[in-house]
């Protein structure tokens, strides 16, 4: 029986291909989005608040069920963090709306991030060209 595939808004570390290979995940699809009503926090690892004032910049890519409860199994076992699914409506880089999971940690404990692991986010933020404004507002979590 083939597994259901479903769009998946990913907005940290998980834009990074890469990151995501080495979690065993390669996307069918994968596109660049945006989702308003959100501001990023990196403290230490990447997470969404509610902001009228702010839009996110990400990717919208398919996974099966599996390997999301997987990826993020990876997430709480490695990195130490526990994120959760909610439905959300991306906009896509055509400027159509898309619906999507988008995973949030709750409980984070604030802490200071990582140069290495926001590197990882900047990388792919360049790749997939996102806003110089955007980038530069992920670089400000990078310790000094």
């Amino acid at each position: 029986m083939t597994m259901p595939r479903v769009w998946t808004f990913f907005y940290g570390s998980y834009i990074n291909l890469d990151v995501l290979k080495e979690a065993d995940l390669v996307p069918e699809n994968v596109e660049r989005a945006t989702l308003g009503g959100f501001d990023i926090r990196i403290a230490p690892r990447a997470n969404l608040v509610r902001s009228d004032a702010h839009s996110v910049y990400g990717i919208l890519a398919t996974a099966t069920h599996v390997e999301l409860a997987r990826l993020y199994k990876h997430s709480q076992d490695i990195l130490g963090e526990t994120y959760l699914p909610e439905a959300v409506l991306a906009r896509t880089s055509s400027g159509d709306y898309r619906p999507a999971l988008c995973y949030f940690c709750p409980d984070m404990v604030p802490r200071p991030a990582e140069a290495a692991y926001v590197n990882r986010i900047v990388v792919a933020a360049r790749q997939f060209q996102f806003a110089d404004e955007y980038i530069a507002r992920v670089l400000a979590f990078a310790p000094k």
